[in-house]
């Protein structure tokens, strides 16, 4: 009977976002239903594992094999557009140069979205090289997407399918030594993309997480419904304790480098109420000893080895 509820809920939650001004109350009640729901499956880039990563058939291609959560990365360019990219540069492993040739390590930190206007992000293709490290990912014509594109794609993808929306886990792509260079400082950056997720109403289903602090610090002290997940790199020697000091709040969600998770750490995590969602998870059998072992969630770069 409660399965039977959630999409229920879902759909009376999305419906309640339409006021910019509203109450809370809808944030909160998403809240409880995130914090309450089953393992929440996330996709990786959406799959890069199997389609071109962070790309509207990369994310439509996860919902398809049944993710809860769809991860993503996004950057601006200089016209201020926020768009989906794991780099706020063109990666030489996926990217072809408008003139067909493909982009080379030596210069691809040169080729900086930052200084681009989306009109000539437009002209580079992410989806036909093949790729080094995932050669089940299918080639295919595609450009780096708008986040509202996305959005919107997706919100169109679950309404034919009559399923309720998913999470969308979105990465901020800063760090202090690259403010203004290849991004906007912190506030900045969160401003133009909570712009995004607010016109597009799905606050209530979306997820920031950093490896940077300082963004996680701004949306908490100024969107503090909004979920917030702390991104933890397997060489950060810190302890649990300091990293939530160095925080300065509890986040929604404690996400680790998979080698990271034992269970003493599982257990003081959900003693303070964060779930824990380690990354990135490519192994069936990783997958299976780390639900044993208690973690909420998994990011996967290939969401068809979750189990139905």
């Amino acid at each position: 009977m409660i399965q039977k509820l959630v999409p229920l809920m879902f759909i009376l939650v999305a419906c309640s976002t339409g006021k910019k001004n509203s109450t809370t109350t809808a944030e909160k009640s998403t809240q409880m239903i995130y914090m309450q729901e089953h393992f929440d499956k996330q996709g990786h880039r959406g799959c890069r594992g199997l389609m071109p990563e962070n790309t509207v058939p990369a994310m439509l291609h996860a919902l398809g094999a049944g993710v809860t959560t769809l991860e993503m990365d996004v950057v601006f360019t200089s016209d201020m557009k926020v768009v989906l990219s794991h780099e706020p540069f063109f990666n030489h492993e996926i990217s072809t140069r408008p003139d067909g040739s493909f982009v080379t390590e030596k210069e691809e930190s040169s080729l900086n979205i930052f200084r681009m206007t989306y009109e000539e992000v437009t002209r580079y293709d992410v989806g036909l090289k093949s790729h080094p490290r995932f050669p089940q990912q299918k080639k295919m014509k595609v450009v780096k997407p708008l986040l509202a594109d996305v959005l919107d794609s997706v919100k169109q993808y679950m309404m034919m399918a009559r399923r309720p929306m998913p999470f969308f886990n979105i990465e901020t792509k800063t760090q202090p030594l690259t403010d203004q260079l290849y991004h906007p400082v912190p506030s900045a950056f969160v401003e133009g993309l909570m712009t995004v997720i607010r016109e597009k109403e799905v606050t209530d289903f979306v997820i920031i997480q950093s490896f940077d602090f300082r963004t996680l610090q701004y949306l908490h002290q100024h969107y503090p419904a909004v979920k917030t997940a702390m991104l933890i790199e397997d060489y950060d020697k810190r302890s649990l304790e300091v990293q939530l000091r160095d925080l300065g709040f509890t986040p929604t969600i404690y996400s680790p480098a998979y080698q990271l998770v034992t269970p003493d750490l599982l257990n003081k995590c959900h003693a303070l109420g964060m779930k824990v969602i380690p990354w990135t998870v490519n192994d069936k059998a990783k997958i299976g000893s780390l639900k044993a072992m208690g973690v909420d969630g998994i990011i996967t770069d290939y969401p068809d080895l979750f189990e139905n």
